[in-house]
């Protein structure tokens, strides 16, 4: 209109109803106007209203902009993820950002976020024929084996009168199970039972734990325990930086989640890829309940946290290269030449012949001379009990004071030397 028939600012005032300094304004700011009219997107956007935050606003504009030019999807969950870390890195004080200023900055910029898109049918559990023939080649073509999961439950009973569980919690666990292909990385373990607050683990620093705790209904994994985990691992992948393959069986507990670095596919009943797995983490688990002696250690039954722990510790027994038997025993092929290694000692552990050695005195030392320190103490060997009772407490300080997972590691590999020395 303005670059039409010369038309006075008086007769514009009037027909749009505004005064004639409005009209010599936007006159005067035309090219200003038109540029952040343009740059908005939005033509029916009428007035120009700024963020409280225009520096974490031009932020997340900026990684909107570079999804959308790098063709990635992108999702509301995404936008509040990215927003949060963005008002982190800024030092905000309330980095949760609220879904009313997700809305206005959306609105503000036109944004319009859709699902990533998944591959027809992974929500649907194939039939065995469709999943050999079609649907297991294309998954072997698309991702390496250290990105190809699978995850699977299995329950395991606890000892009997196991105390520290609560009032009236039940005799067993589930565990929740994840792997990949080679067996290069497996998720901390993840155990539901029934009691919400076991007395046993009060005071334990459960978020460096290498497994955690979840109380759910007659010990099983439900639905939202499921989805809490799931985003978990997803969160994880994406720290990585990697895109994986999750692999799972159709149950009611296990809904369908589109997640940004997690691809869910269900697969037949039939193929019981963690069957193998979860068996042989309960055969370290029963080997090493059978090794708990109530004698020696005087401490009784195993406790919840007691089993917890012998449960961490049989699935780091699970060894890489029955991990890839099983995928290979499913159709999987993640690595043709691989072969199960022998068991060698854990990094760290002493070996039968190096500890009947160690335990002899060495030669030129056989004792102090007679005559020699006469009046010093010997310190006596302490006895088994007290060997256990000492474990027992150094245990119980991580379980309060660490500061990461990778902790209980060397105090897992201490306390299997101290097996080894016990039943030599």
């Amino acid at each position: 209109m303005l670059e039409g028939p010369k038309v006075s600012q008086s007769e514009l005032a009037k027909r749009f109803g505004v005064s004639q300094p409005q009209i010599c304004r936007i006159i005067k700011n035309k090219e200003r106007i038109l540029s952040e009219w343009h740059r908005n997107g939005d033509p029916e956007r009428k007035r120009k209203r700024e963020g409280k935050d225009a520096a974490l606003e031009a932020a997340l504009l900026r990684w909107v902009e570079g999804t959308h030019a790098a063709d990635l999807p992108g999702t509301g969950s995404l936008l509040h993820l990215k927003a949060k870390h963005l008002a982190e890195a800024l030092g905000r004080p309330d980095p949760e950002p609220s879904g009313g200023w997700l809305a206005r900055f959306g609105a503000r910029h036109n944004l319009a976020f859709k699902k990533p898109p998944a591959e027809k049918g992974d929500a649907e559990q194939p039939t065995a024929e469709h999943w050999a023939s079609v649907v297991l080649p294309g998954l072997l073509r698309s991702y390496a084996p250290s990105e190809i999961y699978v995850c699977g439950e299995t329950r395991v009973l606890l000892p009997t009168g196991c105390p520290g569980k609560g009032e009236s919690a039940g005799d067993q666990l589930t565990l929740l199970l994840c792997t990949n292909a080679d067996g290069s990385e497996k998720a901390p373990l993840r155990a539901v039972g029934e009691s919400p607050r076991p007395r046993c683990l009060q005071g334990v620093n459960l978020g460096q734990m290498p497994w955690s705790y979840r109380a759910g209904s007659l010990a099983g994994v439900t639905a939202p325990l499921f989805t809490e985990w799931l985003r978990e691992f997803n969160e994880g992948m994406r720290r990585q930086g990697k895109n994986v393959l999750l692999l799972l069986t159709k149950h009611e507990a296990h809904p369908y989640l589109q997640l940004s670095n997690v691809r869910m596919v269900f697969v037949p009943p039939a193929t019981a890829l963690d069957r193998g797995i979860a068996n042989d983490l309960k055969g370290h688990y029963r080997r090493r309940l059978l090794r708990w002696l109530p004698a020696e250690r005087g401490a009784g039954q195993p406790t919840l946290l007691d089993a917890l722990h012998m449960l961490a510790q049989a699935w780091g027994d699970v060894r890489p290269g029955l991990i890839a038997g099983c995928f290979r025993a499913a159709g999987f092929s993640p690595d043709a030449g691989a072969k199960a290694s022998a068991l060698t000692p854990a990094s760290g552990l002493l070996g039968q012949e190096e500890l009947e050695r160690n335990g002899e005195p060495a030669d030129g030392d056989e004792g102090t001379s007679e005559g020699e320190d006469a009046g010093e103490l010997v310190q006596p060997c302490p006895s088994e009990r007290e060997v256990w009772g000492s474990l027992a407490t150094l245990r119980r300080y991580l379980e309060c004071r660490a500061t990461s997972p990778d902790l209980f590691q060397a105090f897992y590999e201490l306390e299997d030397v101290l097996h080894m020395v016990s039943a030599s």
